[in-house]
């Protein structure tokens, strides 16, 4: 599984932090979404790259099931140019 915006395909790095109404900062998918310090469950999450709110269990992939394009063309490092 893999975590990644459902809109832009960001994906937080661990030092990602989201804000609660009650203050409190952390990484919202170190708890699923819920915040630590005040129970609060947020259903919906922004993503830092798009600023797009989108539905918290969008935000969770599952790595089975891709072909091998989808694969090549989500992870595959790009073509260096062709010396000519």
């Amino acid at each position: 599984m893999y975590i990644a915006c459902p809109r832009c395909d960001w994906r937080p790095p661990p030092n990602a932090r989201w804000a609660c109404t009650c203050g409190h900062h952390w990484h919202t998918f170190a708890t699923h979404g819920i915040c630590p310090a005040c129970g609060k469950v947020w259903k919906v999450t922004q993503c830092h790259a798009c600023q797009v709110w989108s539905d918290h269990e969008e935000w969770y992939h599952d790595d089975d099931g891709l072909t091998v394009e989808e694969f090549l063309r989500r992870f595959a490092p790009a073509e260096e140019p062709q010396p000519s």
